[in-house]
């Protein structure tokens, strides 16, 4: 057998010692913050952050269930987040579709420009957003809101159904034309299976994104007010700092059991297709 090339990297083997500290150190700076927020939640101390904690408490998982302004943001939150989600899953995908299927002149550059959105500041999209608005005429509302969340959602559902396609193959269609199978019917019975998983994963991505967004919503939402909006009005004008955190521990749920199922949904793909992309 060829003996392996000398400096090729030896994959199955053990990470040595720096490379593991190395991973620790990228965990805990990413990570240890999340955790003394979710310790803070259940502090007795409701004007400060001290450590160690004066006592411990569940009272004010309590005190944020029963405030109104809480629940209404809240429940705005997950209609813009849903919403949001299902227009970025309508158009994302037949934006991917359209790369994917057809070959004409500046794909590419249409291609970059879908992924845009995402890559500009958060500002620079909320005032551009905020400028269209006030030219067009239309009041600010839970549709502007809704628009302006879809933006950057579009480019997660797009991204990952995109990368499904390029992975499948176009005789399938083909096939299934040829046995006498309608649009619809290749759709439904060939392409949605094969891209049902990234397009569930997309949507996931899509509505942790647009569910724990603040500065597009700060630009395009008027006087409405959705959970991290009421976050961040709390932490400048603080009181009963511990139900903050205890809202805060909320959003990272939210926020990370989507991402954590999307990452399952499409780990299959990305292990047979090796690097994934």
């Amino acid at each position: 057998m060829p003996s392996e090339a000398v400096g090729s990297p030896r994959r199955g083997g053990r990470a040595g010692l720096p490379l593991k500290a190395g991973a620790l150190l990228g965990v805990a700076f990413l990570h240890v913050p999340l955790a003394f927020i979710v310790l803070y939640a259940f502090s007795t101390d409701d004007k400060s952050f001290v450590f160690p904690l004066p006592g411990l408490t569940v009272k004010w998982f309590a005190v944020a269930w029963e405030r109104n302004d809480i629940r209404s943001a809240l429940s705005l939150s997950l209609q813009v987040a849903t919403a949001s989600t299902l227009v970025a899953m309508l158009l994302g995908t037949l934006a991917a579709a359209a790369v994917w299927r057809s070959k004409f002149f500046g794909r590419e550059a249409i291609s970059l420009l879908l992924i845009l959105p995402i890559a500009l500041p958060g500002i620079i999209t909320g005032i551009s957003l905020r400028s269209a608005l006030n030219l067009a005429g239309i009041p600010f509302s839970f549709w502007t809101v809704v628009i302006g969340h879809a933006t950057f959602c579009i480019v997660v559902v797009y991204n990952n159904v995109l990368a499904r396609f390029r992975r499948s193959s176009p005789a399938l269609i083909e096939a299934s034309m040829d046995l006498g199978a309608n649009g619809f019917q290749t759709f439904r019975y060939v392409v949605l299976p094969n891209i049902a998983t990234a397009l569930l994963a997309g949507g996931m991505l899509a509505f942790a994104l647009s569910f724990d967004e603040v500065i597009v919503t700060t630009f395009t939402a008027g006087q409405q007010t959705t959970l991290p909006i009421w976050m961040l009005s709390e932490l400048v004008r603080p009181r009963q700092r511990p139900v903050t955190n205890v809202i805060a521990v909320f959003v990272i749920a939210v926020t990370f059991i989507p991402i954590l199922l999307a990452f399952y949904l499409t780990r299959e793909a990305h292990e047979v297709a090796g690097s994934g992309k």
